[in-house]
């Protein structure tokens, strides 16, 4: 072991927290902190916390124990420190609790429990800064809150109003991350398709051009670095339409992320969501027309207070006719400060069971089938992983963690982070299988 102090770090949560975490130790290790993997070779331990949904609540009440009982010393931030009282109850002895966003807040907080050991002559951090993902991909955060107001959501009051980040910041943040060696740039934020609306869309500049801070504007440029540019967290703000000519041409994924979350208009304006009102199916079909390879991925919720078994089934149709290529189902959860809370008519737990597998059954059926369809093709797949029984790989119809892969037997001398041109030999309801083309 080093003589520098030594911090052990936890994240939790969504890429967003992820990015928040890369940040914090960023800072750190330029201190010249070392990050160790174990809370027993830590002297001090940062946990990052999630507060979206009840479980997550718990997951991080219960890392933030372990820490404690493990190591002792420990420091907590993130979106369930914006409740204090919620984590201080529990666990009192918990050094300092901080909310989410404040790096300067959490980087204090370690100086006062572990000074650092400043040594000017070293370069201790990498361009790219310090990644919590594998080298060949990176989360790119362009904006931090969000200016809704959805019923079930809590992201606003612990995140605050929709901030974007400079343009001209955020292209030299991902100029350096593809330099280093990043393959796949997944774009995220709360509202991505909202970003530089805050900003009255600035101008900026980047490679000594002007750019405006627009999310058609910010796709192109990604899209002009060669790597992989993915996209999360779309609202279907009309804008959006402008995007996908750009995905026609390959200059970003055919990739949408966008979290539809009901079918049922009626549904939707109790939820408060934004573009509830827009035809969203004539929007999917004009937009498979211009780039026919398009993958759409959403989330759902079941069981929201009022719906009712019509506006499940209403649900249940969007999706037969949408026919969305990766889906996610949540069972609706009241969640402390949602204002879904005081909605009358909750759903019994029963009830949003019996519906979450009608319609997980429906989603992996409509996944198996779009899946079947691709066995012959040959494609472009991103190494992940290689083990003793082959490769694990993604398409670009294929987000890390919550999508499906591609496995490929025999995959010779692929690497993670390699490219590999593969055929498509067989698939299930959510992966495939492929073996390298010739």
């Amino acid at each position: 072991m080093s003589s520098a102090p030594r911090i052990g770090f936890v994240s939790l949560g969504c890429p967003k927290a992820l990015v928040d975490s890369e940040r914090i130790l960023t800072r750190l290790r330029a201190e010249g902190y070392d990050v160790v993997g174990s809370y027993e070779d830590a002297n001090l331990v940062v946990v990052n916390t999630c507060g979206f949904i009840d479980d997550a609540v718990h997951e991080s009440l219960d890392a933030i124990g372990e820490a404690l009982a493990r190591n002792g010393k420990v420091i907590v931030t993130g979106c369930l420190g914006a409740k204090p009282e919620t984590i201080t109850d529990l666990h009192p002895s918990v050094l300092k609790v901080t909310g989410p966003q404040a790096y300067e807040d959490v980087v204090a907080a370690v100086h006062e429990q572990l000074p650092p050991l400043h040594d000017p002559f070293i370069d201790l951090v990498p361009p790219q800064g310090i990644r919590l993902t594998p080298r060949h991909y990176a989360y790119l955060k362009i904006s931090e809150g969000c200016n809704h107001r959805c019923t079930f959501c809590i992201i606003p009051s612990m995140r605050g109003d929709l901030a974007s980040r400079p343009i001209g910041e955020v292209m030299l943040e991902a100029e350096r991350l593809v330099k280093a060696g990043v393959k796949e740039l997944l774009v995220i934020s709360q509202d991505t398709s909202a970003y530089g609306a805050d900003l009255k869309y600035a101008t900026g500049f980047w490679g000594g051009k002007p750019v405006k801070a627009r999310f058609t504007d910010l796709a192109r440029s990604l899209g002009s670095l060669g790597a992989w540019v993915r996209l999360h967290y779309v609202y279907p703000y009309p804008h959006v339409d402008e995007v996908i000519p750009l995905m026609a041409e390959g200059k970003v994924l055919p990739y949408l992320d966008i979290p539809f979350q009901h079918g049922s208009p009626r549904v939707l304006k109790l939820m408060k969501r934004p573009a509830h009102a827009e035809n969203t199916l004539e929007r999917i079909a004009r937009w498979r027309e211009i780039c026919p390879d398009l993958t759409l991925r959403s989330t759902f919720i079941v069981g929201f207070p009022g719906e009712t078994e019509q506006d499940f089934q209403l649900l249940l149709d969007w999706l037969a006719e949408a026919r969305l290529d990766r889906v996610g189902c949540f069972k609706y959860s009241p969640v402390e400060g949602a204002a879904a809370n005081a909605l009358p008519d909750p759903v019994p737990e029963e009830v949003k069971q019996e519906r979450w597998e009608r319609f997980m059954e429906l989603a992996s059926e409509i996944s198996a089938g779009k899946l079947a369809a691709k066995v012959g093709r040959r494609m472009r797949v991103l190494v992940d992983l290689v083990g003793d029984d082959g490769a694990i790989a993604r398409s670009a119809a294929d987000a890390p963690e919550i999508d499906g892969t591609v496995k490929i037997f025999k995959p010779g001398k692929l690497e993670a982070g390699d490219w590999a041109d593969v055929e498509i030999t067989g698939s299930d309801d959510y992966d495939l299988i492929a073996k390298i083309a010739r």
